[in-house]
């Protein structure tokens, strides 16, 4: 049985007096939130759509992770992920995301298969890895090739974790690539990812360049823990670029230490400033979960935020369930190289 889903605008006054009295949020950012919500469409037809920062682009609230397409290919064929894809997109899920160096580009290659008849249906989302121009230029070459498509709808820069890869990739020369080819309509907006630390983030803001979107962790536990929601959300918000969310199950870790089900990590993180959340499927079952909680989506009240927030505030505060912000475990090997890093451990 579905759970029912509070609305922002039918809880008590009092309730969210509470919440913010007991400090699990402060208003500045609720009200945020409220205004992102106050901006999605929903035609009743799939998903409810949100506006991608200020770039003009409207996406589907949630995104189809192009890591977990490779899984659920390797696993059980091209035909199975290739149906899986068809049936998200058919049901309103349109934001495809994915990397050039995901399964190597295999999963590049077979969402490539699926959109090549419907590249019209689907907002296409693919990350650059190199961070110098030439290499840069040459990864989305390949990028569009796998894809079968003359164009991007978004494309990142992948894994901003280290310190210094925001100066590397305007030093080396991949922004004058993504700005090329942005002006040669291989590419439509231009943002980046990352994982590790808010600074990092804090810095590409920074940077002379007008992001449409920026890639996070957003979930209950990072709350609480070098949190990107607190101290990256409201920057990308000043400066109109939109907040793409994931992680929102911690890597599943959120949801295997057992406080929290995997639907009301969900909710919680849309229910936060975000235009989307990408979210790994790998089964039929996954995508109708996704579909549940994304189809006529209105944003959980402080109560139950305040209720998931509880759960997690004794486990969240020491980082044990973000591990992909304190560790190097989760950093792609590619990255780990060019850093000069291990690729293993």
């Amino acid at each position: 049985m579905t759970e029912p889903i509070d609305s922002a605008s039918a809880e008590r006054p009092a309730d969210r007096r509470e919440f913010l009295k007991r400090g699990l949020a402060t208003s500045a950012l609720l009200a945020l939130a409220d205004r992102v919500y106050a901006q999605q469409r929903d035609d009743g037809g799939g998903l409810p759509m949100r506006p991608l920062g200020r770039s003009g682009a409207e996406v589907s609230i949630l995104s189809l992770g192009g890591y977990h397409i490779g899984l659920t290919a390797k696993q059980h064929g091209d035909p199975a992920a290739v149906r899986l894809m068809h049936r998200a997109a058919e049901n309103g899920l349109t934001f495809f995301d994915n990397c050039w160096d995901y399964h190597m580009g295999y999963s590049e290659e077979v969402m490539g298969k699926a959109i090549e008849d419907r590249r019209d249906q689907v907002f296409l989302m693919t990350k650059v890895c190199d961070r110098d121009y030439e290499g840069a230029k040459r990864q989305l070459d390949e990028s569009l090739k796998r894809l079968r498509t003359d164009h991007i709808d978004l494309w990142q820069f992948h894994e901003m974790v280290y310190d210094n890869d925001p100066d590397w990739v305007f030093d080396k020369g991949a922004i004058r690539a993504a700005r090329e080819a942005k002006q040669a309509g291989k590419v439509r907006h231009i943002g980046f990812t990352g994982h590790k630390d808010p600074s990092i983030h804090l810095k590409m803001l920074g940077k002379d360049e007008p992001w449409a979107s920026a890639q996070m962790p957003i979930n209950v536990c990072d709350y609480y823990f070098r949190s990107f929601l607190h101290n990256v959300a409201p920057a990308c918000d000043e400066k109109g670029v939109g907040v793409i969310g994931m992680k929102s199950l911690g890597g599943g870790e959120i949801v295997r230490s057992g406080l929290i089900s995997a639907k009301d990590c969900l909710r919680f993180s849309l229910s936060q400033p975000v235009s989307t959340v990408v979210t790994g499927i790998t089964s039929e079952a996954e995508l109708d979960q996704a579909l549940e909680v994304g189809r006529g989506f209105k944003p959980l009240g402080a109560a139950k935020q305040s209720a998931l927030l509880a759960k997690v505030e004794e486990a969240a505060g020491d980082g044990r369930h973000e591990l992909f912000k304190t560790t190097k475990r989760f950093d792609g090997s590619y990255h780990r190289e060019q850093h000069g890093f291990a690729t293993e451990g």
